[in-house]
């Protein structure tokens, strides 16, 4: 019998390979709205109809599909209308990158009012890692927060995500959602051992599987060194990695490539590889990797290597102190010392890290490289690429497709340069696609933190000293390990006032899984720990916490003073900390859900700020142009991944040009469009991205403001640019005419604009929870969630709010249960999302976010930046609200439910012993 299967009404008649899926017999029949996120049935984003019922197509066997009827997201719609359910996510804007979308429309649209009464089972089998649950729910509900565009009144409002149609359609295109002709497929055999060096590799055997094409191994890759962390400044990070290495520092490093016509070839060819290690001892504990003796991971030059003291594993530090600590704890009539862990935290973006490469031919007729990646820094990377091949800059092209969520975990340089290599090689198009548990294995974490916080204060409570000493754990490279380290001491300490303030950093190398950038840089770990100290420093004074935080606080126009040194650049240009804390001291007096009868309740809070950007400059460039039809073309180097900017850039140009924002169409992530641009890090995508689109726009307006005054005679103070006209008086020429005009004249209306990154300012933010914990079983209930933001003027509140429960939700999940977690030889044992235990629907209660009246004097509008930041407070917080429930001052996260059961046991013997 014929193999036939339906999908969205056309007929299928080729059969499955023996053991596929139905996921990827859908997309390679170009069904790219079905998405791969977890290999495992965990996520949902591959979430397809059989004869009308949802199912995970990951796990659905192919073949199953025969004579049945599938439908995909892109067979939602019919005749050209879109399904209720697609409506519903575009009027609540219920996304932010989009790339779990798919899953929940299909998920949704085949809940019946029983199911959809209750969400929290129906969502069991879907997760979203951006907007905190919100938003979906609000889409599911048919809640509305999409209004129409009206020309000029742009900024404020909550105008659509541009790509907003193609999400819920399924036609929005990530990475790998293209198809390119002879395509292979790269697969990676990595290193079982933490530390070994490999003195035999043979890959005749590999070699010889039908399919394969290349095997790669160290003695292919160039000899020089690199980062794979991505900075404007190179410098920045230690050059301690190579492409291919005869060491290997970490299990799970990759060791060799095999590179096939299938991946299934390819995955075959590395089982054939044949490696002989000699086992070098290594070391997994910071502090120990710090002591005489221990296992050296880079035994490296540290001047030409950037590496601190490579002998004892110290890849950056820092040391300063402001005033006398010893003095500042004299002068203290309380002084309180503790010591805080923070864990490994995975970024959990549903798109895994990834890259095709391929070649093509320019207008002028010269071949060059294209790199289409997953990654926010697409023009850091092609400046990485060629400097490591030696490459012109013309010869390399490195673009982003829609990019399935970041965090900090795609500021890196990680699969882009063996794509690369294979692909010139074999002058083919070459493919990698992490699987998921390669994306726990073979991608980066949040640093691990071991942070100890001694801080004295006097009977009025009135700060004297504090003292910190940090130590974090890199892994087996120092990409952004230094950077971090500098950055969780900074403003973690310069928001509060202390005449006597020290701080001892290390960044230490270790033979364990490479540590990143991850949402708020280090911040995050230091504030759990200052933020804990300020709570039991205000109980020892018998003081209100919230009285202790106000009376330390730095205020408007104060220097920000750190011992890591003062950023000359680093401004509060708009203040609105008092205010987040007003917010707090007002849900304090409210009613909140009852707990249940003998349940502990409590209440906490926390602050935290952070520098608006990095240090050192983050360089971005924009050009906006009219066009032929009166409509404008904006080019901007920055990546979206749900970071909202794309939507940003249309209200600031629709703004500044009194136009709406459907007459402009934005080209973006491409080393093609714009000059340059640093990426989509540090929070950077409004407030220096946005700055120079709001430059380039004022720039177009004058020039065509100049032009039609010349064109109709007018002096130019009396011409006015409207929707898709300038009007002088009682004559009006529309946009087109002009543009035809212009381009007889030989003038082309367009502009550009650039900003550089500084001076800088800070964004302030503010948490409270009141919580309830079941002495029992240590099951914790949040009551209430409040967010306080200083986000300067909110260019968009709907989207900034998703922001910020985004922030929260994954913030929460840090703080409850997400754990990478090790076994004794370095090797990460948590694979997948069910042992991850990534936060569902059922587990993010809903917070109540205000936004502060405040606009700041640098950035763009008067905005400020708010995509990092709200993650920080929201820990120490947690653990404040605890502590005033149980009397146990949680020092280690995660506060698993079996970690506050155990203390609360052992709280309970000790008090009736």
């Amino acid at each position: 019998m014929s193999y036939e299967i339906h999908v969205n009404e056309q007929p299928f008649d080729a059969e499955p390979r023996p053991g596929q899926c139905l996921r990827t017999y859908l997309r390679e029949r170009g069904w790219f709205g079905v998405k791969k996120g977890c290999d495992a049935g965990d996520c949902g984003a591959c979430t397809v109809h059989v004869d009308g019922k949802p199912v995970h197509s990951c796990l659905y066997p192919a073949v199953r599909a025969g004579g049945r009827s599938v439908t995909t997201v892109e067979g939602l719609a019919t005749d050209g209308e879109l399904h209720p359910v697609q409506q519903k996510f575009l009027d609540a804007q219920g996304f932010q990158c989009g790339f779990c979308t798919a899953g929940y429309l299909m998920t949704t649209a085949a809940l019946d009012d029983e199911q959809l009464g209750d969400l929290p089972r129906a969502f069991k089998g879907n997760l979203c890692r951006c907007t905190g649950y919100r938003a979906i729910e609000d889409a599911v509900r048919g809640v509305k927060h999409v209004e129409a565009p009206c020309a000029g009144a742009a900024v404020g409002r909550n105008l659509p995500a541009p790509a907003g149609p193609e999400v819920v359609t399924g036609a929005a295109r990530y990475t790998f959602d293209i198809d390119v002709p002879g395509l292979l497929h790269m697969k990676l055999l990595r290193s079982p051992h933490p530390h070994a060096r490999i003195t035999a590799i043979d890959t005749a055997a590999a070699l010889r599987v039908p399919g394969v094409h290349l095997v790669l191994t160290h003695r292919d890759a160039p000899e020089r060194h690199y980062s794979s962390a991505r900075h404007e400044h190179p410098t920045e990070d230690p050059d301690d990695t190579r492409l291919l290495d005869g060491t290997v520092r970490y299990v799970g490093q990759r060791v060799a490539a095999v590179v096939a016509d299938s991946e299934a070839a390819a995955e075959e060819g590395c089982r054939r590889v044949e490696v002989t290690y000699e086992v070098l001892p290594a070391v997994l504990d910071p502090e120990e990797a710090m002591l005489p003796g221990a296992p050296v991971v880079h035994a490296k030059d540290a001047r030409t290597a950037r590496i601190s003291r490579p002998q004892n594993n110290v890849v950056g530090e820092v040391h300063g102190e402001i005033g006398s600590v010893e003095v500042g704890f004299a002068e203290a009539d309380v002084v309180y010392e503790e010591t805080f862990r923070t864990q490994r935290v995975q970024h959990a973006s549903l798109e895994t890290h990834g890259a095709v490469a391929w070649f093509e031919q320019t207008e002028e007729g010269a071949e060059r490289i294209v790199v289409r990646s997953s990654t926010q820094t697409p023009f850091l990377t092609r400046r990485a690429l060629c400097a490591l091949f030696d490459l012109p800059m013309e010869k390399v092209r490195v673009l982003a497709g829609r990019v399935g969520g970041g965090f900090g975990g795609k500021q890196e340089m990680i699969v882009e340069d063996i794509v690369v290599l294979a692909a010139m090689r074999l002058n083919r198009p070459v493919k990698l696609e992490y699987t998921r548990a390669e994306q726990f294995y073979g991608a980066t974490t949040r640093h691990p933190f071991t942070v100890r916080v001694k801080a004295g204060a006097r009977k009025d409570g009135a700060l004297t000293a504090i003292e910190l000493r940090v130590v974090s754990n890199t892994g087996a490279y120092g990409n952004h390990g230094p950077a971090v380290m500098f950055h969780s001491v900074g403003e973690s300490m310069a928001v509060y006032r202390a005449p006597h303030k020290k701080a001892d950093g290390y960044s230490v190398y270790t033979h364990a899984v490479p540590a990143g950038a991850f949402r708020g840089y280090g911040l995050g770990q230091v504030v759990f720990a200052m933020e804990s100290v300020m709570d039991e420093l205000a109980r020892l004074l018998g003081m209100d916490p919230l009285v202790l935080r106000e009376r330390n606080i730095i205020g408007p126009g104060e220097a920000m003073i750190s011992p890591g040194g003062e950023e000359e650049d680093l401004h509060i240009a708009s203040y609105g900390l008092d205010q987040c804390l007003a917010i707090v001291r007002s849900a304090r007096r409210e009613p909140a859900e009852v707990a249940p009868q003998g349940w502990l309740v409590g209440e906490g809070a926390a602050l935290s700020m952070i520098a608006t950007g990095p240090p050192g400059g983050h360089i971005a460039d924009a050009r906006i142009g009219l066009l032929a039809d009166g409509t404008y073309d904006l080019a901007v180097g920055t990546a979206e991944f749900g970071n909202g900017t794309t939507t940003v850039h249309r209200q600031i140009a629709a703004g500044e040009l009194g136009t709406t924002v459907d007459r402009i169409t934005v080209r973006q992530s491409d080393t093609d469009v714009v000059k340059h641009d640093t990426g989509a890090f540090g929070s950077t995508g409004t407030v220096v991205a946005g700055k120079a689109t709001l430059r380039a726009s004022q720039a177009l307006t004058e020039k065509i403001l100049g032009f039609a005054a010349g064109h109709l005679g007018a002096s130019r103070e009396e011409c006015h640019l409207m929707k898709d006209a300038v009007e002088h008086r009682h004559q009006r020429v529309l946009l087109k005419e002009l543009y035809a005009a212009a381009q007889a004249a030989g003038q082309e209306l367009a502009a550009d604009g650039h900003f550089g990154g500084t001076p800088r300012s800070v964004a302030f933010n503010a948490q409270w929870f009141r919580l309830a914990v079941d002495p029992g079983t240590g099951e914790i209930r949040v009551l209430r969630s409040v967010h306080a933001a200083d986000a300067g003027k909110v260019m968009n509140p709907m989207q900034c709010r998703g922001q910020v429960e985004g922030g929260i939700a994954q913030a929460l999940g840090a703080t409850l249960f997400e754990n990478v977690r090790l076994n004794d030889r370095g090797e990460v044992t948590t694979t997948a999302f069910r042992q991850y235990r990534l936060p569902q629907y059922a587990d993010i209660p809903h917070t109540e976010v205000h936004f502060m009246e405040t606009s700041d004097a640098i950035g763009p509008l008067g905005a400020k930046s708010m995509s990092e930041s709200p993650f920080n407070p929201v820990a120490p917080a947690f653990a404040n609200a605890l502590r005033d429930a149980t009397g146990i001052r949680f020092t280690e996260l995660p506060l698993t439910r079996d970690r506050v059961w155990l203390a609360l046991d052992q709280h309970a013997e000790n008090r009736a012993g």
